[in-house]
């Protein structure tokens, strides 16, 4: 029987508009983070990449692009390389489910918008909020915490929260006009670890039926 690999996969904006882009996309693999952000040229690579692996203490690579567009094609071309036709499993928090999600149909916007491909094509994809919301108890005080904080420091407990420099997602924008390049891509590495996180409790503790997979390959693709 084939295991998939789990990867992790999170985005941030610049808001929530169509007219708004992607600044930064990540995931998370076994051995670490890869993530793509948005940056000046003068933007020190090395020193993020530094500065990120040491909050997250996980081995991190950042690659700095220089518009959406040129970001979005690396993200396709990193899928293409480490993702697609192999045996992986992509997963997001709230990323696309049958009746809501952010990261999947923002994504699928900004790619029509740029003309960039879709870069997901051969694998299956499941979204893990539902099952922390049914088959999880995450109450505190008579309150469900079902985001992805609230679910992870419930779970889980320890690991990397405390990594996270935002108390809210929404900072993420801030960070990104103010060119703090280092707290955005470690809130994104912070994020997609806690996906991946939660994806493997749910495999230790729930049946294949209540991961429900679909495919991301487009009914059409470039060749």
């Amino acid at each position: 029987m084939t295991v998939l690999e789990v990867v992790a996969f999170d985005i941030e904006t610049t808001g929530f508009d169509v007219g708004d882009e992607v600044t930064v996309v990540g995931f998370a693999v076994p051995l670490g983070c890869r993530v793509f952000v948005q940056a000046t040229a003068g933007t020190d690579r090395e020193r993020v990449e530094a500065a990120v692996g040491d909050a997250i203490e996980k081995p991190v690579s950042v690659s700095t692009h220089a518009s959406e567009a040129a970001l979005l094609r690396a993200v396709g071309a990193f899928a293409d390389e480490r993702i697609n036709g192999e045996d992986v499993l992509v997963v997001a928090y709230n990323g696309e489910r049958w009746n809501g999600g952010f990261d999947l149909p923002f994504l699928r916007t900004r790619l029509s918008v740029t003309g960039v491909a879709w870069p997901f094509r051969d694998v299956p994809y499941a979204d893990v909020l539902p099952m922390v919301e049914k088959l999880f108890n995450t109450s505190r005080d008579g309150e469900s915490r079902n985001d992805l904080v609230g679910a992870y420091a419930t779970l889980i407990g320890d690991g990397v929260n405390e990594a996270d420099p935002f108390s809210d997602s929404v900072e993420a924008v801030t960070a990104f006009e103010e060119g703090r390049t280092t707290e955005l891509v470690t809130h994104n590495a912070v994020d997609v670890l806690r996906t991946r996180a939660l994806t493997l409790l749910a495999e230790r503790y729930c049946s294949k039926s209540d991961f429900k997979l679909k495919s991301l390959t487009p009914t059409m693709h470039d060749a």
